[in-house]
């Protein structure tokens, strides 16, 4: 029996092939240093693994520690809505000191989101999915961030580049030729 709930799909956010032999799962809060440091990390692993590896980032928002978090967090989902999912997530971590409204705006229009989709943000249009991904977090037993999953799995070790390298390495040593993880 797997760890997380639900399985990684479609609606998720991903980069790569979710039957890919490697999926690594992140909850995550774009206000939480540890993020910062984790999506450095997860750049680092996609380079090394390539089309082995699916990146999914789901929303775990600590709005008691972080109050830009939520906001945050909806924003990138509107920018999901248009496509630009990840160019968000990209610039809330290159910049993520700076996570009042105002430049929250500066980098959603950077990103190339319209000001409607801006404003729906603003007015919680998207803080549904990002409750959707919390309650699958505190399902999954999530209770801080980043919190890891592969292939289903809680991660326990480690976050650093060389130990989840090791880890990941060892998951594909093990798989048989032609593994499916939908299969």
């Amino acid at each position: 029996m797997s760890d997380l709930k639900p399985h990684a799909g479609p609606q998720d956010h991903h980069q790569g092939n979710l039957n890919a032999p490697l999926v690594l799962v992140e909850y995550g809060d774009f206000q939480c240093p540890y993020c910062s440091i984790a999506h450095a990390l997860v750049k680092r692993l996609q380079h090394r693994f390539g089309d082995r590896f699916c990146f999914v980032f789901r929303q775990f928002p600590l709005r008691q520690l972080h109050p830009h978090a939520q906001r945050a967090a909806e924003l990138s989902e509107a920018a999901g809505s248009q496509g630009l999912f990840w160019p968000m997530y990209d610039l809330l971590f290159e910049h993520q000191k700076q996570l009042d409204d105002q430049s929250l705006v500066a980098y959603a229009e950077k990103a190339g989101l319209d000001r409607d989709t801006i404003r729906d943000a603003f007015e919680g249009e998207f803080a549904h999915i990002v409750e959707t991904d919390l309650e699958s977090g505190i399902e999954s037993g999530v209770e801080g961030t980043p919190r890891f999953f592969i292939n289903d799995f809680h991660y326990e070790g480690d976050t650093d580049f060389e130990s989840m390298s090791a880890v990941l390495e060892d998951i594909l040593s093990s798989q048989r030729p032609g593994y499916d993880r939908a299969g």
